[in-house]
């Protein structure tokens, strides 16, 4: 019994397809891999730590992760979003050599990127003491991706031998203690970034957070304009946490805001109808036994239903 046309169409389809796949070509093996890291650097902030840091590598396909050599023994192995490191538990007053590798997904792993040395400072006396907190903070941005930050210095017992930049609680960047100024890169375009520094010791004893510093990276060409809340503060008195802030411009009153709290999603702000004109203020309570530090940001629901721009963020602790 012959079979209707329909039915050998599909199966001839069906015949074709088995033999096209059955003769297509398996996917090409990653042999090839990625370029050695360049910018590496490695500087000594106290009697025991080694501060590696180095720039993102460069793949065919991409670098899934780096591994940080001392003396030629593997000692760290990252994730591909780190560009940066601590070697701690070395020897006071003692030289050191680092490279840096970056590895692909199929296991390829570029040549060792240029060796550079590092000497561990002297171990002093006990040395309990923090550094000053730095001063007059300034941010400034460079373009669509990167920043310059600068700063007066600390002032320590002893001697500043490190200053650390925070972006949103975040450690991202490290400069020597003769330092005041740090170039950050790598950063997102039109995007709102919250910038501290703080000083330390040879005694790895950090400083108060420098004030906060804002800044919003240039918008790529043709990109919608930043929608982030501005102006914002946020104060902790007595197990609560105010928060006073401008909201965006968008056309049409902003009635509803995201709060983040610890990164987290915490509640919904609602004005209803008739938001407050001007600046907005909301009080929340944080329940705690003792003091607890936390970081809080915002963002507006727009007129079109989506969510704005993140806020700047800010860290208080709750007495």
């Amino acid at each position: 019994m012959q079979r209707p046309l329909a039915v050998r169409m599909l199966t001839a389809l069906a015949l074709t397809l088995a033999l096209a796949v059955a003769c297509s070509p398996a996917p090409a093996k990653d042999t090839e891999g990625p370029a050695a890291p360049t910018g590496v650097t490695a500087a000594s902030g106290s009697a025991q730590t080694v501060h590696v840091m180095w720039n993102a590598a460069t793949d065919d396909r991409a670098v899934t992760g780096y591994e940080v050599y001392q003396q030629g023994r593997k000692v760290k192995d990252l994730q591909a979003t780190t560009l940066m490191v601590d070697i701690v538990n070395l020897t006071p007053a003692t030289p050191y050599a680092f490279t840096v590798r970056a590895r692909d997904a199929a296991g390829n792993r570029s040549p060792h990127s240029t060796t550079v040395p590092a000497t561990t400072l002297a171990a002093t006396a006990q040395d309990r003491t923090p550094p000053t907190t730095p001063r007059a903070l300034r941010a400034t941005a460079d373009g669509s991706h990167a920043a310059t930050l600068t700063w007066q210095p600390a002032r320590d017992d002893t001697k500043v031998t490190a200053y650390d930049i925070y972006q949103a609680d975040a450690r991202i960047h490290t400069v020597p203690g003769t330092a005041t100024t740090a170039r950050l890169t790598g950063l997102r375009a039109g995007t709102v970034y919250s910038f501290t520094v703080r000083a330390r010791d040879a005694a790895e004893n950090s400083s108060p957070d420098s004030a906060t510093a804002d800044l919003t990276t240039t918008p790529a060409p043709g990109a919608a304009p930043n929608t982030a809340p501005t102006d914002f503060t946020a104060k902790a008195v007595k197990g609560e946490v105010t928060l006073t802030w401008t909201p965006p411009r968008t056309g049409a009153p902003v009635t509803e805001h995201q709060l983040y709290l610890d990164g987290a999603f915490a509640t919904t702000i609602i004005w209803g109808a008739d938001p407050p004109p001007g600046r907005a203020t909301y009080t929340f309570t944080v329940p705690t036994t003792k003091p607890a530090r936390h970081s809080v940001k915002l963002r507006a629901r727009l007129p079109d239903g989506t969510w704005g721009d993140f806020s700047a963020q800010r860290t208080v602790v709750v007495p």
